[in-house]
Protein backbone atom coordinates (compact mmCIF):
# COMPACT_ATOMS: atom_id res chain seq x y z
CA UNK A 1 0.00 0.00 0.00
CA UNK A 2 1.04 3.83 -1.10
CA UNK A 3 0.35 6.96 -0.89
CA UNK A 4 -3.15 8.00 -0.78
CA UNK A 5 -4.58 4.28 -0.93
CA UNK A 6 -3.28 3.11 -3.99
CA UNK A 7 -1.27 0.24 -4.37
CA UNK A 8 1.65 -0.69 -6.02
CA UNK A 9 -0.06 -2.65 -9.34
CA UNK A 10 -2.39 0.75 -9.59
CA UNK A 11 -2.37 4.47 -11.07
CA UNK A 12 -4.36 6.83 -11.42
CA UNK A 13 -5.21 10.55 -13.49
CA UNK A 14 -7.44 13.40 -12.72
CA UNK A 15 -8.94 15.76 -15.07
CA UNK A 16 -10.29 18.59 -13.32
CA UNK A 17 -12.59 21.74 -14.31
CA UNK A 18 -14.21 19.78 -16.96
CA UNK A 19 -17.45 22.16 -18.46
CA UNK A 20 -19.77 19.11 -18.13
CA UNK A 21 -22.42 18.54 -15.72
CA UNK A 22 -21.67 15.10 -13.06
CA UNK A 23 -24.49 13.55 -13.67
CA UNK A 24 -23.59 13.69 -17.71
CA UNK A 25 -20.22 13.02 -17.33
CA UNK A 26 -21.42 9.76 -15.27
CA UNK A 27 -23.49 8.04 -17.89
CA UNK A 28 -20.06 8.45 -20.18
CA UNK A 29 -18.07 6.63 -16.83
CA UNK A 30 -20.62 4.03 -16.38
CA UNK A 31 -20.07 2.99 -19.74
CA UNK A 32 -16.05 2.28 -19.46
CA UNK A 33 -16.00 0.94 -15.61
CA UNK A 34 -14.37 -2.62 -15.30
CA UNK A 35 -13.26 -2.90 -19.07
CA UNK A 36 -9.58 -3.61 -20.00
CA UNK A 37 -7.92 -0.48 -21.51
CA UNK A 38 -8.44 -1.71 -24.90
CA UNK A 39 -12.35 -2.22 -25.12
CA UNK A 40 -12.42 1.29 -22.87
CA UNK A 41 -10.43 3.04 -25.97
CA UNK A 42 -12.88 1.56 -28.27
CA UNK A 43 -16.26 2.31 -26.39
CA UNK A 44 -14.82 6.21 -25.82
CA UNK A 45 -13.48 6.34 -29.42
CA UNK A 46 -17.18 5.99 -30.99
CA UNK A 47 -19.01 7.06 -28.13
CA UNK A 48 -21.58 10.16 -29.39
CA UNK A 49 -21.16 11.63 -25.78
CA UNK A 50 -19.18 15.18 -26.29
CA UNK A 51 -17.15 14.37 -22.85
CA UNK A 52 -16.04 10.83 -24.75
CA UNK A 53 -13.21 12.80 -25.89
CA UNK A 54 -12.23 14.21 -21.99
CA UNK A 55 -12.84 10.63 -21.04
CA UNK A 56 -10.53 9.51 -23.36
CA UNK A 57 -8.10 12.14 -22.85
CA UNK A 58 -7.90 10.96 -19.52
CA UNK A 59 -7.53 7.58 -19.98
CA UNK A 60 -4.93 7.95 -22.24
CA UNK A 61 -3.01 9.90 -19.55
CA UNK A 62 -3.40 7.25 -16.77
CA UNK A 63 -2.10 4.44 -19.24
CA UNK A 64 1.38 6.70 -19.37
CA UNK A 65 1.20 7.06 -15.93
CA UNK A 66 1.13 3.15 -15.93
CA UNK A 67 3.71 2.71 -18.64
CA UNK A 68 7.16 5.65 -17.34
CA UNK A 69 5.79 5.87 -13.64
CA UNK A 70 5.47 2.36 -12.38
CA UNK A 71 6.81 -0.05 -15.89
CA UNK A 72 3.34 -1.71 -15.50
CA UNK A 73 2.33 -3.82 -18.94
CA UNK A 74 -0.31 -1.75 -21.02
CA UNK A 75 -2.18 -5.43 -22.18
CA UNK A 76 -2.60 -6.37 -18.80
CA UNK A 77 -4.45 -2.92 -17.41
CA UNK A 78 -8.16 -2.58 -16.56
CA UNK A 79 -10.54 0.18 -15.64
CA UNK A 80 -10.54 -0.51 -11.77
CA UNK A 81 -12.29 2.88 -10.66
CA UNK A 82 -13.84 5.63 -12.31
CA UNK A 83 -15.71 7.87 -10.62
CA UNK A 84 -16.43 12.35 -11.26
CA UNK A 85 -17.81 14.92 -8.52
CA UNK A 86 -18.91 18.01 -8.79
CA UNK A 87 -16.41 21.01 -9.15
CA UNK A 88 -17.06 25.14 -8.87
CA UNK A 89 -20.26 26.18 -10.69
CA UNK A 90 -20.55 29.54 -13.26
CA UNK A 91 -23.54 32.01 -12.23
CA UNK A 92 -24.79 33.62 -14.83
CA UNK A 93 -27.92 36.08 -15.77
CA UNK A 94 -30.21 35.98 -18.39
CA UNK A 95 -32.67 38.82 -18.92
CA UNK A 96 -36.23 37.87 -18.30
CA UNK A 97 -39.61 39.27 -18.66
CA UNK A 98 -41.12 42.51 -17.08
CA UNK A 99 -36.90 43.43 -16.35
CA UNK A 100 -36.21 40.42 -13.84
CA UNK A 101 -33.36 38.28 -14.49
CA UNK A 102 -33.34 34.72 -14.82
CA UNK A 103 -30.02 32.67 -13.33
CA UNK A 104 -28.18 30.21 -15.78
CA UNK A 105 -25.98 27.77 -14.38
CA UNK A 106 -22.73 26.41 -16.30
CA UNK A 107 -21.60 23.41 -14.14
CA UNK A 108 -17.89 21.78 -14.23
CA UNK A 109 -16.77 18.48 -12.80
CA UNK A 110 -13.84 16.55 -11.97
CA UNK A 111 -12.99 13.07 -13.24
CA UNK A 112 -10.55 10.04 -11.63
CA UNK A 113 -9.64 6.98 -13.38
CA UNK A 114 -7.60 4.39 -11.45
CA UNK A 115 -6.38 1.32 -13.50
CA UNK A 116 -5.31 -1.74 -11.98
CA UNK A 117 -2.53 -4.42 -13.45
CA UNK A 118 -3.89 -7.94 -13.43
CA UNK A 119 -7.14 -10.33 -14.72
CA UNK A 120 -10.19 -7.74 -15.06
CA UNK A 121 -12.99 -9.64 -13.00
CA UNK A 122 -15.62 -10.70 -15.40
CA UNK A 123 -19.60 -9.74 -15.18
CA UNK A 124 -20.72 -13.26 -14.32
CA UNK A 125 -18.11 -13.85 -11.51
CA UNK A 126 -19.36 -10.80 -10.03
CA UNK A 127 -22.71 -11.81 -10.05
CA UNK A 128 -21.96 -15.00 -8.79
CA UNK A 129 -20.28 -13.91 -5.48
CA UNK A 130 -23.22 -11.43 -5.12
CA UNK A 131 -26.11 -14.38 -5.07
CA UNK A 132 -23.26 -16.26 -3.07
CA UNK A 133 -23.35 -13.41 -0.20
CA UNK A 134 -26.86 -13.20 -0.65
CA UNK A 135 -27.31 -16.83 0.11
CA UNK A 136 -25.75 -16.89 3.32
Amino acid sequence: MTRYGIKDNQVRAFNKMIRISHQKLNLVCDMIRGLPVERAMDVLKFSKKRVAGEVLKTLLSAVANAEHNKNLPTETLFVKEVWCGKALTMKRIMPGPRGSARPILKPFSNLTIVLESGAAPSKKSAAKKKVAKESK
